[in-house]
């Protein structure tokens, strides 16, 4: 009977955002919660879970697979496919959360782009920002989580792990493969990455 209740109310709750103009790809595949708040022009592809306390502005695409909870999506974001949306998250307008990214506590700036295969904790990360494929954010070790301030205009190379606490300032890019351990000054390169030994003409023992 629980269940049945839990069907006749998803139903409801996607028949009453179909009304007001979300577009939605297999409703039948989406789930909502009674609190899910919802702007104008919004496209939710199949499979998506949203939990409770999840505020979706204008002009958003959330693409299948992806699951949301106590978060806050501005306009014109774009998240997933296989996207998680953890609590205490702020995606800002225009932002970009791309294939098997998870975000947790966390503001991403405007413009900015996490667009594969990264976990982004405890951070704070600007406008324009650049996060390469691969990148993760050091948050914890062991006994308490620290957080990662990323500021404006930064490049983020594949591959990079950011132990925080950390700060990396403006315009500055960090080179990929990197394991960043100390704050990075503004317009900086930082990097660090062993050099790379070749041995010519090698043949296996």
């Amino acid at each position: 009977m629980k269940e049945l209740n839990s069907q006749k109310n998803q139903n409801k709750l996607r028949n009453k955002f179909l009304k007001v103009g979300v577009k939605m790809m297999g409703p039948e595949t989406i789930f909502f919660s009674n609190d899910t708040k919802i702007g104008k022009n919004v496209i939710i592809e199949p499979y998506v879970v949203i939990g409770k306390k999840v505020k979706i502005g204008n002009n958003v695409i959330i693409k299948s697979f992806s699951h949301l909870e106590s978060c806050k999506i501005e306009s014109k974001v774009e998240i997933g496919p296989y996207a998680r949306i953890r609590p205490n998250t702020t995606l800002k307008e225009g932002s970009k959360i791309g294939n098997f990214v998870e975000v947790k506590k966390s503001t991403v700036g405007k413009k900015s782009k996490v667009n594969h295969l990264s976990y982004i904790g405890d951070s704070d990360i600007g406008k324009s920002v650049n996060i390469g494929a691969g990148t993760i954010t050091c948050n914890y070790d062991g006994v308490k989580k620290s957080k990662t301030k990323i500021k404006d205009n930064v490049f983020i190379g594949s591959n990079s792990s950011l132990v925080a606490p950390v700060t990396i300032d403006k315009q500055s890019v960090v080179g990929a493969g990197s394991v960043i351990t100390k704050n990075v000054k503004k317009k900086s390169l930082a990097l660090t990455r062993s050099l790379q030994t070749e041995i010519r003409n090698y043949k296996k023992k």
